[in-house]
């Protein structure tokens, strides 16, 4: 282990002993988001292997972070490098162990060399209960901008504007009127009123039109 509490690697040395350099490696990837991510690097570049858990990843933003087990700098996790070795996902709470590279805000994933999902937090354990959110609407129908949601964390938030407050958006009112997910720039309708988190989703629909109750 070097002195950073990291075990240095010459970069294209894969665990295991397999050496196989950068452009090898991406030569074969026909995806060329992840090539443009590692453009410029050189065999001269050091891997780092890390290993320490998902903070949170959510696939929808195409990243997430890894808090290494020695406590330095969180690292990044891209989609593309998850996927690219064979995991769809990365569940908050599972242990990592992967190969980084020096970035210029940091470590970034370069390679995913095990992931050990006995420790993670799954989806269906973060869902947030049927609470029924109860919060009495004082605007009219209006159209928003979904600026963020995350299933997993069960909110995120709407926005009708610039200069207007974001409208926070809980699961369970998306639950009641039939919607499952929202999308990063899709519109929706939302009625609304203050609540314990601000200004809080009292109704929300698809932007074409109220879908309706849900039955529950």
């Amino acid at each position: 282990m070097g002195s950073d509490g990291f075990e240095s690697k010459q970069f294209g040395t894969r665990a295991g002993g397999v050496d196989k350099t950068t452009s090898d490696t991406f030569a074969s990837d026909s995806r060329g988001t992840t090539l443009d991510q590692f453009a410029g690097l050189s065999e001269a570049n050091k891997l780092v292997e890390v290993r320490g858990v998902i903070k949170w990843f959510d696939a929808s933003k195409g990243y997430g972070f890894i808090v290494p087990e020695d406590g330095s700098t969180d690292v990044l996790l891209h989609v593309t490098v998850l996927r690219r070795d064979g995991y769809q996902t990365a569940y908050e709470g599972a242990r990592i162990v992967c190969e980084c590279v020096q970035r210029q805000k940091g470590y970034q994933a370069f390679r995913v060399v095990s992931m050990d999902e006995s420790t993670a937090i799954h989806p269906a354990q973060m869902l947030p209960p049927r609470t029924h959110v109860n919060v009495t609407p004082t605007s009219g129908l209006e159209r928003a901008q979904v600026k963020w949601f995350n299933r997993l964390r069960g909110f995120g938030f709407v926005t009708c504007g610039e200069g207007t407050p974001d409208i926070f958006v809980h699961m369970e009112t998306l639950r009641r009127y039939g919607m499952t997910e929202l999308r990063p720039g899709q519109y929706v309708l939302v009625r609304f009123g203050p609540g314990s988190k601000g200004m809080m989703a009292a109704e929300i629909h698809p932007e074409h039109g109220p879908a309706g109750l849900a039955s529950h």
